[in-house]
């Protein structure tokens, strides 16, 4: 088993003097900085489902291993030009696992099945609807190109080829073609242990009786799934009260059962904000003010060595922090490398002036070939989340959105929702 490098314990420092990061750069700093951390294990590939590659996989044998009839027919040498043919039906014939032992000389045809290997000899295979077979003879109308209706050994994938690269996330047609070329174990990271805590005196555990005054853990629930949902190994932690010395203990827990730490509430530099206040005082952690709505500080630090993610207490805040920020950094730490949603420019069914500042991810769907957008950009609005298909990306300039104009649309699906 392969051990993985230790962060930095400056790695998320921001250089002097900055202020109001643009998510371009933030997402930058966290690339260069980030490295994997998981440790490198053996994995039969038909249990890789979603499991990460540590290697770059090169095929073990050919596919297909070796020439082979693509249809139901006749096999037999070169091609025929226009016009009438006879060939002499050969006895015996070839089908899948079965190959035909001895070979077939000029105008003669072999009886061949789907996958059958093609007997020395021939090249070529006329399908059995295009022929007439009496007397021993096998009777069919050119023209017919040499090569027809057989497959090449190798025409697919050649032995010795590059089929997966390192950091590739395995899918089911995936382990299809390992299997194919003989690929039997993989080499691939562990799965990237999560640590999930949620702060604040006000959160209430769903399913217990709520005072007024309180909120449900409704953030927690959400990220554990969304971790889930991207193959990682979750530690619920729970819900920590507003007490330093409880959050201490709780960093100290997660520390040694995690590779990352996820917190949610107490990130900023409020009086009740004791996740940063304890981060701060362990001397390892950046208030990163990030130039993004919504979302607030996002505070990054280390605990024990172990990176810590705080995201914003409020859910849509959370959310939105989570994909656009805590998923690349997440996958460059599993092993997957930085990875960028894949965005769509689709025409605005809305109307929209936004100032210059800060990027803005708004609650938007698509209907109709059209982006709409939630009827409110406020953070309170939770329901939003599941209104929508996915979040409407405006850059940092000022911009004003007409109806069919262009904008940049990122479905929950190119974030691995």
């Amino acid at each position: 088993m392969t051990k993985a490098p230790k962060l930095r314990n400056d790695c998320f420092v921001l250089p002097m003097g900055v202020h109001w990061t643009p998510v371009d750069e933030a997402l930058a700093l966290l690339e260069a900085r980030l490295q994997t951390v998981v440790d490198i294990e053996v994995c039969a590939v038909e249990a890789s489902d979603g499991r990460i590659l540590a290697d770059t996989i090169v095929a073990s044998r050919s596919h297909p291993p070796c020439a082979n009839s693509a249809v139901d027919g006749y096999a037999f040498a070169g091609g025929l030009v226009e016009g009438s043919h006879c060939l002499d039906l050969q006895d015996g014939r070839s089908a899948a696992g079965e190959a035909f032992v001895g070979m077939i000389s000029e105008n003669q045809a072999l009886r061949i099945l789907t996958g059958a290997v093609m007997p020395q000899g021939a090249d070529t295979v006329v399908l059995q609807e295009d022929v007439t077979v009496e007397g021993g003879k096998v009777y069919v109308n050119g023209p017919l190109k040499a090569g027809a209706n057989a497959r090449k050994s190798g025409e697919d994938v050649v032995q010795g080829t590059e089929v997966f690269t390192a950091g590739h996330t395995i899918q089911p047609q995936d382990i299809g073609v390992m299997i194919s070329v003989g690929v039997v174990h993989v080499r691939v990271f562990k799965p990237l242990r999560v640590a999930v805590i949620s702060t604040g005196a006000e959160l209430c555990a769903p399913g217990a009786m709520a005072r007024l005054d309180q909120i449900f853990d409704a953030n927690r629930p959400m990220l554990k799934s969304i971790l889930q949902r991207w193959g990682m190994q979750v530690v619920d932690m729970g819900i920590v009260p507003d007490d330093t010395n409880l959050v201490r203990q709780a960093l100290d827990v997660a520390a040694e059962h995690a590779d990352v730490i996820l917190t949610s509430g107490g990130a900023s530099a409020g009086d009740e904000d004791h996740m940063s206040a304890v981060l701060n005082e362990a001397g390892n952690m950046a208030l990163w003010r990030i130039a993004v709505k919504p979302g607030r500080p996002l505070a990054l630090g280390l605990w024990s060595g172990v990176p810590v993610f705080g995201l914003p207490g409020n859910p849509v805040a959370a959310f939105v922090c989570t994909l656009v920020f805590a998923r690349p950094a997440l996958m460059q730490l599993s092993g997957a490398g930085f990875t960028a949603p894949q965005a769509l420019s689709l025409p605005a069914a809305f109307i929209k002036t936004k100032k210059m500042g800060r990027r803005e991810y708004v609650r938007g769907r698509l209907r109709g070939g059209a982006v709409e957008v939630f009827s409110s950009e406020g953070s309170g609005r939770v329901s939003g989340l599941s209104w929508a298909d996915g979040l409407v990306e405006f850059p940092d300039t000022a911009t004003k959105i007409t109806v069919g104009q262009p904008v940049r649309f990122l479905p929950y699906s190119s974030f691995g929702l």
